[in-house]
């Protein structure tokens, strides 16, 4: 069951687990002023003891360097607490932006936050990052 962690006028994220791994869907456009919003909600999850994240941008819009600022961010954050972090995102702007910063290699990007949980989360999750991890199945 879906749960809301943050409703504005401007976004709303959720949360719901899957197969081990706490599946956060973000509806609204990732800026200045909502990725602070995104950011404490993760860091709330993990305070509750969630690790193993898949990020669902599948409804995202629109998101600026902030925005991708804010997944960096909350990376090393679910880096330092031993976790996984997994994105969802349908092919098209979101991953583009990923693509033109040079950091989609260093992300599992999966088209449905299905494709994403398939499969439980690995426990050496974020060890390795940023390396890609086509290098860390090398």
């Amino acid at each position: 069951m879906r749960t809301n962690i943050v409703r504005d006028e401007r976004m709303t994220v959720s949360y719901d687990v899957v197969n081990d791994w706490t599946v956060v869907e973000v509806d609204g456009e990732l800026d200045l002023h909502t990725s602070p919003m995104v950011r404490e909600a993760v860091i709330r999850l993990l305070g509750e003891g969630h690790r193993h994240f898949v990020l669902d941008l599948c409804f995202v819009p629109f998101m600026d360097s902030l925005g991708l600022g804010m997944v960096v961010a909350i990376t090393k954050r679910i880096r330092e607490h031993g976790g996984s972090l997994r994105i969802a995102c349908t092919p098209g702007r979101i991953v583009r932006v990923f693509e033109i910063s040079g950091l989609q290699a260093s992300y599992e990007i999966y088209h449905s936050p299905e494709e994403a949980t398939q499969g439980t989360p690995s426990p050496d999750g974020l060890a390795d990052w940023p390396h890609s991890p086509t290098e860390k199945r090398s």
